[in-house]
């Protein structure tokens, strides 16, 4: 089946969601954000599935992050885009079933915030992490009210100021991925843990979710909606999101 521009399948118990615009990288593009939204909500929906495995199609990226192809700078779009990509972003956390993050390759910016908000990354031993948005003048908006309490103050400081691309290794040492896995077998491994989990008591599952991750989505992403516009409309952004599409330096005024 087709949900925008991801492929959803169950097999047995579990919910496969593939991510499918490898030519852009899968990049987050209306019709990969659509998928994402409807893929999970058909997941909350269906009680014969108890888990959700999210990965790439292609051997290069999982998400390389947000499609800036066309963006607009005034505040109202800005606000407008904050939303609805952290509604996107979240969704795997505010799923109420386990999800499963098979990262396959790159998974930078707006795609390792949706593998860091699923409740386990399996990564192959190609994938590579990033928060690379200071590149643009910017920085993450879901990423940030996450990071310190998973990986320490200093090294979610040093990620986001720095943008620096991790390998699936290091990304496992800072707790962030679950394990690291043969490329060829990730999609194997992936579903064998989640035949595991799918085998427990559904509800206790459920509930082990959400105990672990009650007060999340709350004020913090609301700041982040509200607050992260304004970095948007400064011209060190406007600078850096066109050096992006233009695949040049950019210049930063300060």
């Amino acid at each position: 089946m087709r949900l925008g521009s991801v492929n959803y399948e169950t097999r047995g118990k579990i919910a496969i969601l593939t991510l499918d615009e490898p030519n852009k990288l899968n990049a987050l593009s209306s019709g990969i954000r659509e998928g994402i939204l409807e893929g999970l909500k058909r997941v909350d929906a269906d009680d014969a599935i108890r888990v959700a495995i999210l990965t790439g199609n292609g051997e290069k990226a999982f998400c390389a992050g947000a499609d800036i192809s066309g963006f607009q700078f005034d505040p109202e779009t800005v606000r407008k885009f904050m939303k609805t990509a952290l509604d996107v972003l979240a969704a795997p956390e505010n799923c109420g079933k386990p999800v499963i993050s098979a990262v396959n390759g790159i998974a930078f910016g707006g795609g390792f915030e949706i593998a860091i908000a699923s409740d386990f990354i399996i990564a192959s031993d190609r994938a590579q992490f990033a928060v690379p948005e200071i590149k643009l003048g910017l920085l993450p908006g879901f990423a940030i009210v996450r990071l310190a309490e998973m990986v320490g103050r200093a090294k979610a400081k040093e990620m986001s100021i720095l943008g620096d691309p991790m390998s699936a290794e290091e990304a496992c040492r800072l707790g962030l991925v679950l394990r690291v896995v043969p490329h060829e077998r990730l999609l194997a491994e992936a579903m064998e843990f989640a035949e595991r989990i799918a085998s427990k008591p559904r509800l206790a599952v459920q509930m082990a979710k959400s105990f672990y991750n009650r007060g999340l989505g709350g004020d913090e992403i609301r700041h982040a909606i509200d607050g992260f516009p304004l970095l948007f409309m400064h011209d060190d952004a406007r600078e850096g999101i066109a050096a992006f599409r233009e695949k040049r330096k950019p210049k930063f005024k300060d």
